[in-house]
């Protein structure tokens, strides 16, 4: 891919000028989040109240983007009944459904001729299972300051062996994509691609059209060989990819708590986020950064733990809650204890069962009363 150096063209203090307009890649299948993802898209699985993609729009609009195309594909028919034309959030929305798997640079390609912005102006990306606190202005900023072709938002994190590695120089220009490092001497930096970008407009038309483009593994490392500027900035402010339910849970707690921030949360921050609708006995427990969907019952007795009840749910009296999801119109029956579960829709877990870290009940299923218990590791 041939290399479209930016130019910094308008006002005259250009580089403070927002981009006006972004890609949202939401079109993965979130199989590591199953059951969650079996009826609805990753990006859709409510977080504090609303479906999560409600808070990456918000904040996105918040940092003065106003249009904003969507990359669909999985289950692709439920974005656009949810958000329509974007009006109601101070958007202009556009869906574009990838009907062959693309890989990520393909899909940035084949929704680019939605976009309106000049060749030589900033496009910023985002993926839709990534919670962050993320400077969106600054990364704009970096990448007009900089002149970059491309910037990329870098994290730091303590253990980067899961993740690919981007080291920077002195002065933030990217040397070099690593990927998942095997030994310590791998380990050259701890900085991360966090799963936002800045594109000039231009490099996005030039990606190879129809077949599968990684951005990761081929967009990337081919600019940075034909001598484009990459720039990297590093922002470690909230920064969590969702793509397990327990990350999942995390995050939707860390906005309830307000550790992760959002302009979309529905009601106060705190130890718990009820919403209208929701029916909590007097002497429930709530906290951890708990929220309860619309329709959602928590019985008498019962203690809530930085966990997910989303809409419909009925958590029984007396049922021990922490860490978990439990998905929509399930029920939990009385003692039940779960930790670290994923309950999936219209589940049915009977009373007295003890379900602990990782174990997940798939959509519609029925477990019988004291099915399983454990004696020890609670």
């Amino acid at each position: 891919m041939r290399a479209h150096p930016a130019s910094a063209a308008g006002t005259a203090d250009p580089t403070q000028r927002p981009a006006t307009e972004a890609i949202l890649l939401v079109g993965g299948k979130g199989t590591r989040l199953r059951p969650l993802t079996v009826h609805t898209p990753k990006p859709m699985v409510p977080a504090a109240g609303v479906p999560f993609l409600t808070h990456q729009l918000a904040r996105a609009r918040a940092a003065g983007v106003e249009h904003i195309v969507m990359a669909t594909s999985y289950l692709a028919e439920v974005f656009e009944p949810h958000f329509g034309d974007g009006s109601a959030l101070g958007l202009h929305l556009e869906y574009v459904t990838e009907t062959d798997p693309l890989g990520t640079g393909g899909a940035l390609r084949n929704v680019a001729h939605r976009l309106h912005s000049a060749p030589d102006e900033p496009v910023l990306v985002f993926n839709g299972d990534i919670l962050t606190g993320l400077d969106i202005r600054a990364l704009v900023t970096a990448h007009r300051t900089h002149r970059a072709d491309v910037s990329l938002h870098l994290t730091r994190v303590d253990d980067p062996r899961a993740f690919g590695l981007v080291p920077t120089d002195p002065d933030g220009r990217v040397t070099a994509f690593l990927e998942k490092p095997q030994t310590p001497e791998e380990i050259v930096t701890d900085q991360i691609n966090a799963g936002a970008y800045v594109f000039t407009r231009a490099l996005l038309d030039a990606i190879p059209a129809g077949r599968p483009v990684s951005v990761e593994r081929e967009t990337f490392p081919g600019l940075l060989a034909d001598g484009a500027h990459l720039h990297g900035m590093v922002d470690s402010t909230y920064w969590l990819d969702l793509g397990t339910p327990e990350a999942f849970v995390r995050g939707s707690a860390d906005l309830v708590l307000g550790r992760a921030p959002s302009p979309a949360v529905p009601g106060r921050r705190g130890e718990h986020l009820v919403l209208p609708g929701a029916v909590v006995a007097d002497d429930a427990k709530l906290f951890g950064g708990t929220s309860v969907a619309p329709g959602a019952v928590i019985g008498s007795g019962a203690l809530v733990e930085g966990s997910a009840i989303l809409s419909g749910a009925h958590i029984a009296p007396g049922a021990v809650i922490r860490d978990s999801l439990v998905g929509a119109n399930a029920r939990v029956g009385s003692r039940t204890v779960l930790v670290g579960a994923v309950i999936g829709d219209n589940a049915d877990v009977g009373s007295d069962n003890e379900l602990l870290r990782g174990a997940r009940v798939w959509c519609d299923a029925r477990l019988p009363a004291a099915a399983i218990r454990f004696s020890s590791d609670r």
